[in-house]
């Protein structure tokens, strides 16, 4: 055991006398802890490091143990080491017991408050991290304090991926704070307001149209984009971002991009901009018809396929319409896609150039012989042709001419005599059918054909054979409301109409007759052209009745004896009926 004397201990001590001795001993036993109080924030030196604990002196009977995980910077890794000086809080100190807890995360934390609150005093700008997305907004790190970042208060407009601005450092002002709560309200969207109120106060006063500027894209619309030309918002219309036609502004720029435009119009009254971005190059449309003069054969490609036809691109910026009808002589498309397709590279012939609304019609169909032409020439009216049938529908049926080109047989002109009501009564698809050609319509790409037209009507020798006046017998083919069809020759049918059939009034013709009866009547009217045969029951029966009765008439005039006629009186009876017959 080693003895150490008094004067050993002054000389360590660096003390001078016995006094001094007393007194560092009685400072020893009973040290003076200043402005050791709770709640207080003090300064102190870091003398150990554990994996668990991180004592730190304070001038305290003993050294405060603080969790190890206050001093763990974001990589995970000690921020102090031995011997570094840091302020700690003093939760709780026990003097009798010599023993302190102290806190670094809590002193921290009531010296980023002391800043905060001197920042919102001042009016003035913090910095901090988004740490993670919670209901209504961000938890932002402000250093130690963590703040609340509502989500209207993130930027000038709704963020599109909110998920995006997580882990990344910002600028903010501080709205409020209550620190009794311990709760700090942030905004990041006043700083941009400020910053675009200023940058817009100076653009205002140099901007003028036809001026270069720069932009970013904020917003891509349907019509257009907006651009923020730094504080004041321009709009890029899609009419005036490209001199070749585009469906969407998205073809051609994305959010976030840097646009050089051109101003094409600003109103200072209203701070609305319109920009421009084809306005940089040189209109392609300059001297159209100089360069695709009309009936100039050309090589495109297509750019867009709509209803009525195909968009060709002849050059960078100049594109021109191929309507749909002029695709093709012969087919009548639906839709162009059944012809070409986005891509294909086509030939093509200027029909018209319209330089002051910028459209050129352009022609695929007239790089080839009109099919048509040919056709005219080939077969002309009258020329009788053989060719199977294509296709039958209810109003007639097409026969295969030449390549894309059919003829249409209407089932009108597929009989003279028959009533046909569907021409597969008659025809299959594939049958070889002769006819005659009858009308070839150039312009409006019809061809006609009929089969009856190759032998003669019928119905030309009906006047002939059926004059008014005349008896026939003929079978009822049909009764209706109106009347009895009545054929009297193959084909050929006249017509009874009820007003006819009796003198008497009768409900239904059915009433007295029965289709396949043979019927004898009268021709009261008969037209080659309408084909139109008239006749007449009544009329034949009345006739029948008076010859009836006109012998008897005689007779009684005669005395009312045949006995006493002479062969005078007989015979001029019979000239007299021959008369009458005549007359009739």
């Amino acid at each position: 055991m080693t003895v150490t004397s008094e004067q050993d201990l002054n000389q360590e001590f660096g003390l001078d006398g016995e006094l001094n001795f007393e007194s560092a001993l009685e400072n020893y036993l009973n040290p003076d802890f200043g402005d050791l109080e709770e709640g207080s924030i003090v300064k102190g030196e870091v003398v150990r490091i554990d994996d668990d604990y991180v004592l730190v002196d304070v001038n305290f009977k003993s050294e405060g143990q603080i969790p190890a995980s206050e001093f763990v910077d974001p990589a995970g890794q000690s921020s102090v080491k031995v011997g570094d000086k840091v302020d700690v809080f003093v939760v709780r100190k026990n003097e009798q017991e010599g023993s302190i807890v102290l806190s670094y995360e809590k002193a921290k934390r009531l010296q980023v408050f002391d800043q905060l609150e001197s920042v919102l005093d001042q009016n003035g700008i913090c910095k901090g991290r988004i740490l993670r997305r919670i209901k209504g907004g961000y938890t932002v790190d402000l250093g130690g304090v963590e703040a609340f970042l509502p989500g209207s208060h993130v930027d000038l407009r709704p963020v599109p991926d909110m998920d995006a601005l997580v882990n990344q450092e910002f600028e903010f002002r501080v709205l409020k704070i209550n620190r009794r709560r311990s709760n700090v309200i942030v905004s990041r969207r006043v700083l941009l307001e400020e910053d675009r109120d200023f940058k817009r106060q100076d653009l205002l006063t140099t901007l003028v149209e036809g001026q270069m500027v720069t932009g970013r894209v904020k917003n891509i619309t349907e019509y257009g984009v907006f651009v923020d030309l730094g504080g004041l918002d321009g709009l890029l219309h899609i009419t005036d971002m490209s001199w070749k036609r585009i469906r969407h502004p998205k073809e051609l720029v994305q959010l976030g991009q840097e646009l050089q435009l051109k101003v094409l119009s600003f109103d200072k009254d209203n701070n609305k901009v319109s920009l421009g971005l084809k306005q940089l190059i040189e209109d392609p449309w300059q001297d159209i018809t100089g360069k695709f003069p009309e009936g100039q054969v050309l090589k495109g490609k297509v750019t867009n396929l709509v209803d009525y036809g195909a968009f060709v691109e002849l050059e960078p910026g100049v594109e021109g319409l191929v309507h749909i009808s002029e695709m093709s002589w012969t087919r009548k498309l639906r839709h162009p896609s059944q012809m070409v397709h986005a891509g294909d590279e086509v030939d093509v012939v200027v029909l018209g150039v319209d330089p002051s609304k910028k459209r050129i019609s352009l022609g695929m169909k007239q790089i080839r012989e009109n099919p048509w032409e040919v056709v005219a020439v080939k077969y002309p009216e009258g020329t009788v042709l053989e060719g199977a049938i294509k296709n039958i529908t209810e109003f007639g049926m097409f026969i295969g001419i030449e390549d894309g080109i059919d003829g249409l047989i209407h089932v009108s002109d597929i009989s003279w005599t028959k009533k046909i009501r569907h021409p597969n009564e008659l025809y299959q698809v594939g049958d070889m059918v002769q006819a005659k050609v009858l009308t070839v319509d150039q312009e409006n790409e019809k061809f006609t054909l009929g089969v009856k037209q190759l032998q003669e009507d019928p119905w030309a020798y009906v006047p002939d054979r059926y004059p008014v006046g005349h008896s026939v017998t003929g079978l009822i083919t049909n009764i209706t409301d109106f009347g009895l069809f009545v054929e009297v020759q193959e084909g050929i049918e006249g017509l009874v109409h009820v007003s006819e059939i009796s003198s008497k009034k009768i409900k239904s013709p059915s009433e007295l007759f029965k289709e396949g009866e043979n019927i004898e009547a009268k021709v009261i009217h008969v037209s080659a052209e309408e084909r139109r045969l008239g006749l007449s029951i009544k009329q034949l029966k009345e006739e029948s009745e008076v010859r009836a009765k006109k012998p008897a008439k005689d007779f009684r005039t005669a005395g009312g004896d045949a006995g006493s006629q002479t062969l005078g009186d007989i015979l001029k009876q019979k000239l007299e009926e021959g008369k009458e017959e005549g007359e009739e």
